[in-house]
């Protein structure tokens, strides 16, 4: 268990859920009391719905050569001798820099595709330009100043967890290591009004790690649920919720 002083350094490790039960506990506990950390944890976790995203298109063949002709051209920054000594704030903006640096990388790569596929350039504007809009929303729901988040564990071992903004009425799934649904199902998300359930959107059946914005406004929604359903999704349920979670208050 990690000592109570040391919590404060547990922000990135909470992010992507590494953190063993009994640690998680005790963070969530320190976050409620600690606006630095809730900030920075906001931060983190917009930076990496960002990352979860850039899987949803296949890499072209040439992505690694490209991205390394993208590093070759980048001034690099001087060794730290004493890393160990940098602030709390430093080391996250270093963090934050590199993350946005891969994204940035990445994005550069997947441009230069129109390059050498110019036949299907005007599709793959209009999906680059799809993706993007996707993203800025997810992003503005998980940086949000008032977004909360409360994560469960999905049947089959997966972790599931919802950022919700009520400021802006929406919500945001982040799914990772969900167990592909079996041939001719998706997995469908829903809101919970009292008794009712009412459809959210559905979840890419070919990926395990995924953030997903719920279709629809949280309104006075209690919580989300996530159901396995045929192809193309259900007006109601048809099956019981693999995942229930209570939004945050």
């Amino acid at each position: 268990m990690t000592a109570p002083t040391d919590l404060h350094t547990l922000t990135g490790a909470y992010t992507l859920d590494a953190l063993e039960e009994d640690e998680r506990v005790a963070f969530e506990q320190h976050l409620a009391k600690c606006e630095d950390c809730a900030q920075e944890v906001r931060e983190l976790t917009a930076t990496a719905g960002r990352l979860a995203l850039a899987a949803t298109m296949p890499p072209p063949p040439r992505l690694k050569d490209q991205v390394m002709e993208q590093i070759a051209g980048v001034r690099q920054e001087r060794p730290h001798s004493a890393v160990t000594g940098l602030s709390r704030t430093a080391r996250r903006g270093h963090a934050m820099r590199w993350a946005l640096a891969a994204c940035v990388a990445a994005a550069a790569a997947l441009g230069g595709t129109t390059l050498w596929q110019h036949q299907q350039a005007d599709n793959a504007r209009q999906q680059a330009q799809t993706a993007q809009e996707q993203a800025d929303q997810i992003t503005a729901v998980l940086a949000a100043p008032d977004a909360k988040v409360t994560s469960t564990v999905v049947k089959g071992g997966a972790r599931g967890s919802v950022v919700v903004s009520h400021d802006s009425d929406k919500a945001v799934f982040i799914a990772s290591g969900m167990a592909k649904p079996p041939e001719g199902k998706v997995y469908q998300l829903w809101f919970v009004d009292g008794d009712q359930m009412r459809p959210a959107g559905l979840m890419n059946p070919s990926r395990t790690n995924q953030s997903v914005l719920m279709t629809g406004a949280v309104n006075k929604a209690s919580g989300v649920g996530v159901t396995l359903e045929p192809d193309g999704g259900s007006k109601q349920p048809t099956n019981q919720p693999v995942a229930l979670l209570m939004l945050p208050g």
